[in-house]
């Protein structure tokens, strides 16, 4: 049985004409989205991490405009730092490797500019999570979403 140890993640949050940058992955016989961002190397800022993590999973480099959010893995198995970052307009992103996997095993199928509305549920929960909610234009489709008690 594998152990599971503690280890500190980013995320990057590059956000675009109102679509959110993420990498689909193929792994365990499933597919899906998420930020591109991965663990933080030793001797490396949390910063370092998610601009390093960005250029390896979508071959753009960015700049750090703030952190958005700080979550705690189950378990007690780390922290998931996130970061808004803005690239240039004229950077194109295109699918990049993860190096946590040797190349013939490589997970990272692609990557895409996604609206809110393509995403799919359990994708865009983590991104909620992840501090979606704290940059202005989801912001205010958060609010404008219906709010239904069900009882």
């Amino acid at each position: 049985m594998m152990e599971n140890k503690r280890r500190d993640r980013v995320q990057a949050m590059v956000v675009r004409n109102d679509k959110i940058l993420l990498v689909k992955h193929r792994m365990r016989g499933r597919e899906f989205f998420c930020l591109p961002g991965g663990g933080i190397e030793p001797g490396e800022s949390c910063e370092e991490a998610a601009l390093r993590e960005l250029k390896e999973e979508s071959l753009v480099d960015g700049t750090i405009v703030r952190k958005l959010s700080i979550q705690f893995k189950p378990r007690n198995l780390g922290e998931v730092h996130t970061y808004l970052i803005e690239i240039a307009d004229d950077a194109v992103a295109g699918p990049g490797v993860d190096p946590e996997f040797p190349p013939e095993k490589q997970t990272i199928i692609g990557v895409e500019w996604l609206s809110l509305e393509e995403i799919g549920e359990a994708d865009k929960a983590y991104l909620w999570a992840s501090g979606l909610n704290r940059i202005d234009f989801f912001h205010e489709k958060l609010l404008a979403m219906e709010n239904k008690i069900f009882k």
